[in-house]
């Protein structure tokens, strides 16, 4: 379910600019704060809190997930067993992307080649609608693993997990936004999953960064074109919590994507298309309000041509 306000964020480490965010929607009161994806670190939060003047209120969630696998261990030995299934489908997808991604890229080549003028956008086109099909494919199949999981062992209804729940409304409640910052985007959607948090929200705007922006989303894309190793071919992690639609999140875009390379560009856009892929380097902000997408100066997104173009152009 979308929500009515949500601010996308570039990465805050370096250059913050939430206070700002924050200051700009005339917020007052205490911010509920989401640091799950740091793993071990969640509690490491004190430059967040020092820029936010102390009004942040840690939810804990990575903490609270290890105290409900040790309270009801055979609902962490389930969750072990999706992932393990989640983990091997992947592996799989990748081994059928790898294969369509270097035929949609050796068409793209062929495209200026005397010869076959004429011949290779449609054949273009037929290898983007089978990356869409297979990215959906994909969806569609860990969307299954998470539905049986769900429908067999009901963890809201564990009092594990509802114990939990009641305290993390109960705190929000008393929140005037949330804040979801970065880390590792798994762990970070697994564990405001596995809560249900933003279901929690009582019409509180949402703020977020980094890989707190990319699970907001309705499919997370995972992507580096310049890995240490592996392929670097962009791929869907799985369905997002869908806070927001029609957005690839693409922090960190002007590092880790090849933002030169129109073809590159030009195929990523196109594959994931209609939605609006935007590159989020520091300092970028986009708001999710009242339905549609607008964007400040620097707030780029990926265009079929190739190009880079400032969003709402």
């Amino acid at each position: 379910m979308t929500h009515s306000r949500v601010v996308v964020l570039g990465p805050q480490r370096l250059q913050p600019t939430l206070s700002d965010a924050v200051a700009s929607l005339g917020l007052r009161g205490r911010l509920a704060a989401v640091t799950a994806g740091w793993e071990e670190r969640e509690a490491e939060d004190q430059e967040l809190s020092a820029h936010l003047s102390g009004r942040t209120v840690n939810l804990a969630l990575y903490e609270r997930a290890d105290g409900v696998f040790r309270y009801d261990t055979e609902l962490h030995q389930a969750t072990r067993a999706r992932q393990d299934r989640i983990r091997r489908s992947q592996e799989l997808y990748r081994v059928r992307l790898s294969h369509q991604l270097e035929a949609a890229r050796e068409l793209l080549r062929r495209e200026t080649r005397p010869g076959y003028e004429g011949l290779v956008p449609p054949q273009v086109e037929g290898a983007i609608s089978g990356l869409r099909a297979l990215d959906d494919e994909h969806v569609q199949r860990i969307r299954s693993i998470h539905v049986e999981f769900e429908q067999r062992w009901k963890p809201f209804e564990r009092e594990s997990v509802a114990l939990q729940r009641r305290e993390l409304e109960a705190t929000l409640a008393d929140c005037a936004g949330l804040c979801i910052a970065g880390g590792n985007v798994g762990i970070l959607l697994n564990r405001l999953r596995m809560f249900g948090v933003l279901d929690l929200l009582r019409g509180q705007p949402i703020f977020a960064w980094s890989a707190g922006a990319m699970v907001l989303t309705e499919r997370i894309v995972l992507f580096h074109d310049f890995p240490p190793q592996g392929a670097g071919d962009p791929e869907v992690l799985e369905a997002g919590l869908g806070a927001v639609s029609g957005l690839v999140a693409l922090p960190h875009a002007d590092k880790r994507l090849a933002l030169g390379d129109a073809a590159r560009v030009s195929l990523f856009a196109r594959r994931f298309a209609p939605d609006l892929c935007a590159a989020l380097p520091a300092r970028t902000r986009l708001d999710w309000h009242e339905l549609r997408w607008s964007g400040e100066s620097g707030a780029r997104k990926l265009c079929a041509d190739g190009s880079l173009a400032q969003v709402g152009a």
